[in-house]
């Protein structure tokens, strides 16, 4: 069966768009006032997601990623005080997701550090995860990595601290927590040592393991070797999720490019792609034949 292939958040065109309100122009309103903005944001908001289930039906594409930002100030308690409401209407968006063979999957920000020094930061991490399994939950998305909350492995040199902290989570993060190698504190091989020890399962992005590893090919061995030790992190090995990007202005670029011209051969058996590039659905339009037909290595030719 060919790979799934991931929407991250928005398309480049307008079609798939979420609105927001920066902190300064919601403090400038009274408590009512907040509450009409947020509320109005929320259904807009809902509205957007529906409309995004749909897209990705159509394209095609089996796993959406939804913004962090989808309910923008939902982990303070005016945010929550007013999507509680919003219940029943997520719980059948959420449900229709489920219906289409949809997969959902949330990818906190940087400010989520469960292997910082500082109480405060991982305080603050905890409290960002927990809006995102909320938002799982009033989806009506299961309590294991199929909902998956993906995050980084934070502060370097800090994986004992890492692991005892993933223990200690709520139910609702724990049970749908994954880790990802970046480029500089947790390469592959560290953050698949942290996974196999706290028992979540590991995203692997092999854009981030080839910087790191200062690699020229996807074909290295080390990418193949890799996603399949990934795989054994992952309960259903089905489930297994990675992602790709290529460098914008050479291979060993972090920067995201607009297109993705380069995939590695071994992902072919990869059951879900994310695709982190600029041009969204573009790019997953230009991945469609390979991911259905092509032979190893056969992207190369686009």
């Amino acid at each position: 069966m060919p790979p799934h292939l991931g929407l991250v958040c928005i398309t480049a065109s307008k079609d798939v768009r979420y609105r927001t309100v920066t902190r300064k122009r919601l403090l400038e309103q009274s408590d009512e006032g907040q509450r009409r903005i947020l509320e109005d944001i929320y259904r807009d908001n809902i509205q957007t997601f529906d409309n995004a289930m749909r897209y990705c039906e159509a394209e095609g594409i089996g796993l959406y990623r939804i913004p962090s930002s989808i309910f923008p100030f939902a982990d303070e308690a005016i945010g929550r005080e007013v999507l509680a409401p919003f219940a029943a209407t997520l719980g059948r968006s959420g449900r229709r997701a489920t219906e289409r063979g949809m997969r959902l999957v949330m990818h906190p920000d940087q400010f989520v550090v469960l292997s910082s020094d500082s109480e405060g930061v991982v305080a603050n991490s905890i409290k960002i995860l927990q809006m995102h399994a909320e938002i799982m939950d009033l989806l009506e998305q299961p309590r294991s990595p199929w909902a998956l909350l993906e995050v980084h492995g934070g502060k370097g040199n800090r994986a004992d601290a890492l692991v005892e902290r993933i223990a200690t989570l709520p139910d609702g993060i724990r049970c749908r927590l994954g880790l990802e190698n970046d480029e500089y504190a947790y390469g592959a091989e560290d953050i698949y040592e942290i996974c196999m020890r706290s028992g979540v399962p590991m995203v692997f992005d092999a854009h981030h393991h080839i910087v790191h590893a200062k690699l020229s090919s996807y074909e290295d061995p080390s990418v193949g070797a890799m996603l399949l030790k990934a795989r054994e992190t992952w309960a259903n090995p089905a489930h297994q999720l990675v992602h790709i990007s290529n460098g914008r202005e050479g291979f060993n670029d972090r920067q995201h490019s607009d297109l993705i011209a380069d995939m590695p051969s071994s992902y072919l058996s990869a059951p879900y792609i994310e695709i982190e590039a600029k041009l969204k659905e573009e790019a997953i339009r230009g991945l469609r034949a390979w991911s259905m037909t092509a032979p190893a290595g056969a992207l190369k030719s686009i």
